[in-house]
């Protein structure tokens, strides 16, 4: 399969300025944060490299596929036409299952 452009929805650009908040919070550093979620970035785009490269998970919604990322988040995306979709991205534990359950497709 060739390389599909990334996307990313709205909740999904959303969650990582979350994550880039909840790491000041917590009292990293601007540069610390920032960095944390351009790997997360970069995780993305490697997944438009290999889009099903990832277990479809049907129970979350139709055509939602999980990526883990550093053993402290998870990448929620779909296949959408000839392009990767990033969905939502749930960093330190988020329920994901139950709030990827309600998405609408």
């Amino acid at each position: 399969m060739r390389r599909l452009p990334v996307r990313y929805l709205l909740d999904a650009a959303a969650d990582l300025d979350s994550i880039f908040d909840h790491l000041l919070d917590q009292g990293a550093s601007p540069r610390i944060a920032r960095a944390f979620v351009e790997r997360i970035e970069v995780q993305c785009e490697r997944i438009g490299g290999l889009p099903e490269g990832y277990p479809a998970h049907p129970d979350l919604g139709p055509g939602i596929r999980i990526s883990p990322f550093e053993r402290s988040a998870v990448i929620a995306y779909r296949l959408a036409g000839d392009a990767v979709e990033i969905v939502n991205v749930f960093y330190g534990g988020r329920d994901y299952q139950s709030l990827l359950g309600d998405k609408p497709t």
